[in-house]
């Protein structure tokens, strides 16, 4: 599905005497966006004193041909994660990147995706992971550790919550040479205040033993999940209708700005369209029920969404130069461009109201699901849960009791 804008100048047809100022009115459901979240790689900006507190997180995926089943089940399960993670209080920020690894003498040792504010974007990037190679044992999970501290653009804001999550099978090569070690690795991650957490796939002892130590001396927590991932990954009746409603709330974005700041936006509605058409429907669901809450906002909006910043008052509608504006806006006159506006705003209020309803049935139905399986209280998610609801609390972060989101 191609992002398109051209309904909206049937807006500005019926619409044009709607008056401006109840536009700043209407938007109580929009969280402010957090400066330009942009593309891959993304280097963020420390926290100013007005802005939420942070979650930094990244995943340091092994993805040898061994790891297929939990390669997928990242696929499925990214925005329940991000979901958990936004459920703190005061509601953070959530930043998420990506190291994926192999070994010397496959395709790739690492590739890195850099802490982003855009979800979508680290997401269609997660799209093109495959298992493949490995095969003779230990892996370059000292590259993976190395690139995930030294490689990633880690806040320097002390209050922030970083965290990274180890997931792989296989223990490293400590033969290498040119290789720098995990503990010199981990005492830096130590440093920055980067909680390092371990988690196995299957029950290989040698990779248990190693695994431990990399999360004692990481300041972090060790488990053991199976070589599938352990996540629960259950259909519900709502799921196509919320992919559906999400493909049309993602249609009420804006962008406007320079050519350069439009071409990165171009870049951010391609990876949206990329999932539409790439990802499960349980999956659409999911990243759904995210960017429809107060903690998915910004992934949502980014920055330079004309919307957003005319509603807020962040923007004066008539200080933007007309080549400025969206395509569809620049042939209309001003009072078409607000009427406009105004109707996108009301339209996107309304579908994030009928996501939120959707997603709170959806929520409730898996609750009943979950409670029949016990299993589910070791799923990955579960722990997951756990670990970083008692590694924020240091960072300010409250996360309540009933489990992560699904």
């Amino acid at each position: 599905m191609k992002t398109k804008l051209v309904g909206l100048a049937l807006f500005a047809v019926t619409a044009a005497a709607v008056a401006y100022y109840p536009i700043q009115q209407q938007l109580a459901t929009l969280t402010p966006p957090a400066p330009n979240p942009g593309t891959l790689p993304i280097p963020p900006s420390d926290r100013t004193t007005n802005q939420r507190p942070r979650v930094e997180v990244v995943f340091v995926l092994d993805t040898t041909g061994s790891m297929s089943g939990l390669i997928q089940a990242a696929k499925e399960k990214i925005w329940s994660i991000a979901s958990t993670l936004a459920s703190g209080q005061p509601t953070p920020e959530i930043r998420m990147g990506l190291v994926a690894y192999r070994d010397r003498g496959d395709a790739y040792v690492t590739r890195v995706v850099d802490l982003s504010v855009d979800l979508d974007s680290v997401y269609a990037t997660l799209m093109d992971f495959r298992a493949d190679g490995g095969g003779d044992g230990p892996e370059s999970v000292n590259q993976a550790l190395y690139d995930a501290v030294q490689r990633i653009s880690w806040s320097q804001d002390p209050n922030t919550y970083k965290t990274l999550f180890l997931v792989g099978d296989a223990p490293p090569h400590m033969d290498y040479p040119n290789d720098v070690k995990y503990p010199e690795t981990l005492k830096v991650a130590q440093e920055r205040g980067i909680h390092v957490n371990a988690v196995q796939c299957g029950q290989a002892g040698e990779t248990a033993r190693e695994w431990q130590r990399i999360a004692q001396i990481g300041r972090g927590q060790y488990f053991q999940v199976d070589q599938s991932g352990g996540a629960v990954a259950i259909a519900t009746p709502f799921d196509a209708r919320l992919a559906e409603l999400s493909a049309k709330l993602d249609q009420t974005r804006l962008y406007y700005g320079s050519e350069e700041e439009q071409a990165a936006k171009r870049q951010k509605l391609e990876a949206t369209d990329k999932l539409h058409a790439g990802a499960s429907v349980e999956s659409r669901a999911r990243r759904a029920t995210f960017i429809a809450s107060e903690g998915g906002a910004t992934s949502f909006l980014g920055d330079k969404e004309l919307v957003a910043d005319v509603a807020s008052g962040r923007v004066d509608l008539e200080s933007v130069a007309p080549e400025a504006l969206p395509a569809p806006l620049q042939a209309m006159t001003p009072a078409e461009q607000k009427a406009t506006i105004g109707q996108t705003l009301e339209q996107r209020k309304e579908l994030q109201g009928r996501i939120r309803d959707l997603a709170e049935q959806r929520a409730g139905y898996l609750k009943g699901k979950v409670e029949k399986d016990a299993g589910a209280r070791d799923s990955l998610d579960a722990k997951i849960y756990r670990t970083v609801r008692e590694q924020a609390a240091a960072a300010g972060l409250s996360y309540a009791s009933d489990g992560p989101a699904y």
